[in-house]
Parts: C-alpha cells; structure tokens; sequence
C-alpha cells in the first residue's frame, strides 16, 4: 500500500516533493488542470487528473493538500468524496469540527481511514521538543504554558501542545487583550494555565506570508523550563534559579544545582536553513504522516487498532482551535511587501 495521488498543487508542492524519493509511489495529481498542476504532472511524469473517481484505480492513499471550508476552500468536500470510493485520506490541517466528523463518518461507512495532518508535530525538532516536555511532566507537575504563533498556525500549536501535556482537556480561555501586530489569549489547555500571543493578521495579497513567527513554546515546572524557539528548534533547557542561603545567612554558592548550566541545548545547536526547512525537513514530515496512515489503514485492514482513535483526538483539537480563534476574533487585513530577513551577523 504505497500508490499515492495528491490533490491541489499549492502547498501540495511539498507533498509532491515527499514522494520523490520514496518509500511511497506518486501515481497521479488531481487538480484543476492549472498550469501549475499541468508543469508539476509532466515534471514527475504521472497523469493530472480531473475527477475524484479516476483516483481509486490509480492509488490507495490520498493527500488532500486543498484548504478546507473553514478556511474558504472545498478540501473537506474532495476528502469525502475520495473516502466514499475507499480510498485512504491524509488532509492537511485545520478543518472545522463539523468538516472533520462528516469525512469520519464517510471514512467508517467505506471501511477507510481519515487522518488530519497539522505536519509541524511530524517534524525532528517538533518531536524532540514533545518527547522532552512529556519526560518532563512524568517528573515534575506543568506549572504553565507561555506560547505564541501566527494565527496560521495556531491549530498546529494546539495540536504541538496537545502533544506534549499528553491531551488537551479540559480547556478555557478568558477575554483577549487585543494587540497589534499580537493579540494576547490567556486560559488553560489540558488543565495547564497558558498564556498565548497571537499575531492576529493576514495579508489577503500574500495569505500564507508574512508571519513573524511560526511556533514558540515554553512548558514550565518546579525545576526550570523547557523551550521550543522556533519551530525547526534549538530547543533549551532551563532549570529554575535558587540561590539559597547558609547559617550566617550568606548565598549558599556549594549547592549542587547551581553547577547546572543555565541554559542548556538539547538536539542540534543550529537551526536548519529555510532552504532545508523547504526542501528537506517539511517533506519529511509529511512522509512521517503518510507511514502513520498506511499503518493505519493496514492495521484497519487486519481488524487492528480502531481507525477513529486518531479521528477523536482530532475533533477534540478542532473544537479547541474553534473555541481559541472565536475568542481571538476576526485578522486585521493588511498589504504586504516582501520583508528583508536579516542574517546574525548583520545584528552582531
């Protein structure tokens, strides 16, 4: 089971880029027979497909890379399609609670499988930061989670911390304090208080742009704090400061812990560039979710782990982000212009 067809060819170029090199076989685009999709169809020598009902006879898993309706597109509707003539879905995130429970249902009525894919959490870094952070709270109780994201990806975020907590129940949020370029969101999120920063815009010109971030967290004990930097890492390690005092009242400076480093790297120390990011890392990440789907669906197939197990994390996830972008309200709309990034040393 590794005949794949992706549909949409926008960020689907990442997908495309995914299969490239295997363990899974490109066997067809289904778009809208864009020039775009026409150049990528030739480029990788598989057919451009036009109607949901050529893609059962070509593969056996789908990449639904087409924006949902939740954000203005008709990803969910294809998804559902492509489930009613068995074939397996792998869609990429958000989807409304509502969009998510129809392609369940579909997926269960044709004895398939439906995977939502928020691809950040499938990432190296991603996945060194929510091994770490759930060590940590098997050692010491979450104090506290400070975070901040663009709203593009704040569905991912939740999903990100989900991860790391070990669920995402019960869930609050409180009144927004409104902000420009960030609006600030403070409640709780698996029972953990959380603070959020959002950058709440979007340039209508350049939709998937011009954020000033992707994902930043930190989860905070006792015993010191650990930080995602950037979604692509460093992630650090920092243990809580205490100078204690001795009998004469003096700092107490022969403790053991004030040995410890005050920040500690874990993982690689440099991040990787945005060509790697682009070319190398994303595609990775998504080959990661394609290997889950396919061992679902297998795992389906031979009467194995229950297929909608993932499906209700999901909707717990979708009813989460619905409840944090109501309260953050409507992005301020702007016009952009490319940016200039800056390299270190311009800075240094």
């Amino acid at each position: 089971m590794k005949r794949v067809v992706v549909c949409g060819t926008g960020f689907g170029q990442i997908y495309l880029s995914a299969l490239a090199d295997g363990p899974f076989e490109l066997t067809g685009i289904l778009a809208r027979g864009s020039a775009r999709s026409a150049g990528y169809a030739r480029a990788y020598g598989v057919p451009l497909l036009t109607d949901p009902d050529q893609v059962p006879g070509l593969a056996d898993l789908a990449c639904v890379v087409v924006r949902s309706g939740v954000v203005g597109g008709e990803g969910s509707e294809l998804a559902g399609a492509l489930l009613a003539r068995g074939v397996h879905v792998l869609q990429e995130h958000p989807l409304h609670a509502d969009e998510l429970a129809r392609c369940l249902r579909a997926a269960r009525a044709a004895s398939v499988v439906h995977h939502v894919n928020t691809l950040y959490v499938h990432l190296d870094p991603v996945r060194r930061f929510v091994e770490a952070a759930r060590r940590l709270c098997e050692l010491q109780k979450p104090l506290y989670v400070d975070a901040a994201c663009s709203v593009h990806v704040a569905y991912a975020l939740f999903d990100i911390i989900g991860r790391a907590l070990g669920g995402l129940r019960p869930w609050t949020f409180g009144p927004v304090a409104e902000g420009t370029p960030f609006s600030c969101l403070t409640g709780t999120i698996g029972g953990v208080p959380l603070t959020l920063r959002v950058q709440n815009q979007i340039a209508p010109n350049d939709p998937d742009a011009h954020l000033h971030l992707l994902h930043r967290i930190t989860l905070g004990t006792e015993g010191g704090n650990l930080t995602l930097v950037n979604t692509h890492g460093p992630i650090v390690w920092s243990p809580r400061m205490y100078v204690g005092r001795d009998a004469d009242d003096r700092f107490a400076l022969e403790e053991d812990h004030l040995r410890l480093p005050s920040a500690t790297l874990l993982g690689p120390e440099q991040a990787p560039t945005f060509q790697e990011i682009v070319g190398s890392l994303w595609p990775s990440g998504v080959r990661r979710a394609l290997t889950e789907l396919r061992q679902a669906a297998e795992d389906t197939a031979g009467e194995g782990a229950d297929p909608l197990r993932q499906g209700q994390y999901y909707l717990t996830l979708s009813r989460l982000w619905l409840d944090a972008t109501a309260a953050i309200g409507r992005p301020e709309l702007l016009v952009q212009t490319p940016p200039r990034p800056l390299s270190a040393a311009e800075i240094s």
